[in-house]
């Protein structure tokens, strides 16, 4: 993995949050939300493996074994996850909660695909139907995909100019990854283990997403105790492009405690 450090000096006392990218992305994605945060966080962006300039670590994309890594680097952070980094972010909280402070998912779900007990996923046919177009056209695919994270969204020019310059800065990912995050998609279902999530969450979804249904972020809230959701009205699958400043906003009051804490620490006798 490749980590990226920016925002307030690691020992600044400022929070600490973990980002981590969806599929085929990287970490450079967060850089809008990142400036936002600058002031008020120690920001760590993650590129998984085989993903931007993680592209030729050919370590498998284990959403438990990867949040084990991390939470060794950064035992006392925030977690935040987009789309799939969402499944490292939840296996760090219920399987670390004493080194995870909480939780941020950003259009994440506890299940991608819908179910005879769940409608607020997707077609599994739509992740299986992007791995076969990989084999056949890999850059129009990566291209198409980004076209449906945009789609939706009130901002979607924008969101859609903002993801076509900045999905490739750091190279192509490896369609082995690829193709390993896309059967995580698939075959992903944590609903279960969510009552006993031990540590605060936040899940922060756009109305108009068209990968993840609105309603699932909701749902997944409603099953884990400490949860809050938040459905952003003009957002599509990226809200943090599209509506960096409510997302950092919600993003701040969540950390909040941290500070307060921290500052009551200190005045007590």
């Amino acid at each position: 993995m490749y980590i990226q450090t920016t925002g307030a000096a690691p020992d600044s006392g400022r929070p600490a949050l973990v980002l981590i990218h969806g599929w085929a992305m990287h970490g450079g994605l967060f850089a809008p939300l990142a400036e936002a945060l600058a002031d008020h966080c120690t920001l760590y962006l993650v590129d998984l493996p085989g993903h931007g300039y993680a592209r030729d670590d050919a370590t498998p994309l284990d959403p438990g074994a990867l949040a084990s890594e991390l939470v060794g680097r950064f035992p006392d952070a925030y977690w935040l996850g987009w789309s799939l980094g969402g499944q490292v972010a939840l296996r760090a909280g219920l399987d670390h909660a004493a080194r995870v402070r909480g939780l941020i998912l950003v259009a994440s779900s506890p299940r991608f695909v819908t179910g005879e007990d769940w409608p607020h996923g997707v077609s599994p046919e739509l992740f299986r139907n992007f791995g076969r177009a990989l084999k056949s056209d890999f850059r129009g695919t990566l291209e198409g995909f980004l076209a449906l994270e945009a789609l939706g969204s009130s901002s979607a020019q924008d969101d859609l100019r903002c993801l076509k310059q900045r999905a490739f800065e750091r190279g192509e990912p490896a369609e082995r990854a690829l193709q390993e995050g896309l059967a995580l998609l698939d075959g992903f279902d944590v609903r279960g283990e969510l009552p006993g999530l031990r540590v605060p969450s936040l899940w922060i979804s756009g109305r108009r997403d068209r990968l993840v249904p609105a309603g699932a972020m909701p749902a997944a809230a409603a099953l884990a105790p400490q949860s809050h959701s938040e459905v952003i009205a003009g957002a599509g699958h990226a809200p943090f492009l599209g509506a960096t400043a409510q997302v950092a906003q919600l993003l701040r009051e969540f950390v909040a405690p941290v500070r307060s804490n921290a500052a009551q620490a200190v005045c007590s006798p």
